[in-house]
């Protein structure tokens, strides 16, 4: 039976720890649900109620432009091996571009990545917790490398490039700030 808590627990923060996958949900006021599969080391519980994660350079930008809208949000985790559990925090979130004020604070607590192109504060109002038992059993082998080499072959000025042509609006047509926030110069990456 699922269970409610106002925030995380010494065992979900344990169990966050050991997770290789987790997704991410937002939504506007209209238009699509963007669900979201994220891995890597980008993700980190600040404190009970706070999660930060790194949202790195991909083809649609939904949750920037979905939190700017309307900030709520989940994070979803689940067991694949062990004991079976699906942990969700549901919050507030704001997001965090390079020329924000809290751009360096936040991102020095992740490994470093040219594709680094948002960080996300989600705020939790509740955690639930819910059984798992239908969630089969994965194996995890290892993180794929294929963003990483990617972005750096591109570099931080086709990184950006990047952003200009592919990031500024989701696929609802919503702004999503990259360009002002980050203080890319327009002109010079059209």
């Amino acid at each position: 039976m699922g269970k409610q808590f106002s925030a995380l627990t010494e065992q979900h923060i344990e169990f966050i720890g050991k997770q290789r996958l987790y997704f991410v949900g937002t939504a506007a006021d209209t238009g699509n649900v963007n669900l979201s599969p994220k891995g890597g080391d980008s993700l980190r519980v600040i404190d009970t109620n706070t999660i930060a994660w790194l949202n790195l350079t991909g083809s649609g930008n939904e949750s920037a432009s979905h939190v700017i809208i309307n900030p709520r949000m989940t994070v979803m985790f689940c067991a694949f091996e062990g004991a079976p559990l699906i942990l969700r925090a549901y919050g507030n979130a704001k997001v965090i571009h390079q020329k924000d004020p809290e751009w360096d604070k936040y991102c020095a607590l992740f490994p470093h990545s040219v594709a680094a192109r948002q960080i996300f504060i989600l705020d939790i109002e509740m955690v639930q917790s819910s059984c798992g038992k239908s969630v089969p059993y994965f194996n995890y082998n290892e993180d794929r490398d294929d963003l990483a080499k990617w972005s750096t072959r591109q570099g931080k000025e086709g990184i950006e490039k990047y952003w200009v042509k592919k990031n500024q609006q989701s696929i609802d047509g919503f702004e999503t700030e990259i360009v002002e926030r980050t203080g890319i110069d327009i002109n010079a990456n059209a």
